[in-house]
């Protein structure tokens, strides 16, 4: 039986762009996608902190360092510039496994950088 699991997660990173005119999906730092394990295309969800929208896009790989956090498309109807936001990928596996997996979770600064 598969399942699924929370694989990554950049807990509470800040919005920092929203282009409505753009081909949708999410737009991150590569910094963050690295260390929380996400890769470019990748379907994500997205749990705004401030105004409680759950969303799901795919990930777009942002400027390495630049902190950025940018929601594209329809999705930046969701979100204001500053929100606060939880990016969550999920994978399936099996039961056994899962069991035993860990997550890779990151707590990224107020500035979206790795602490």
């Amino acid at each position: 039986m598969l399942i699924e699991v929370c694989k990554s997660k950049i807990h509470r990173v800040k919005v920092t762009q929203a282009e409505l005119h753009y081909v949708g999906s999410i737009t991150i730092d590569e910094d963050l996608m690295e260390a929380s394990n996400l890769i470019e295309n990748e379907k994500v969800q997205i749990v705004n902190i401030n105004n409680g929208e759950r969303l799901e896009t795919y990930v777009i790989k942002g400027e390495r360092g630049s902190g950025m956090v940018c929601l594209n498309g329809p999705a930046a109807r969701k979100v204001q510039v500053g929100d606060i936001i939880i990016i969550i990928g999920y994978a399936q596996m099996e039961f056994e496994e899962a069991k035993s997996f860990k997550p890779s979770l990151i707590f990224p600064d107020a500035n979206n950088k790795l602490t």
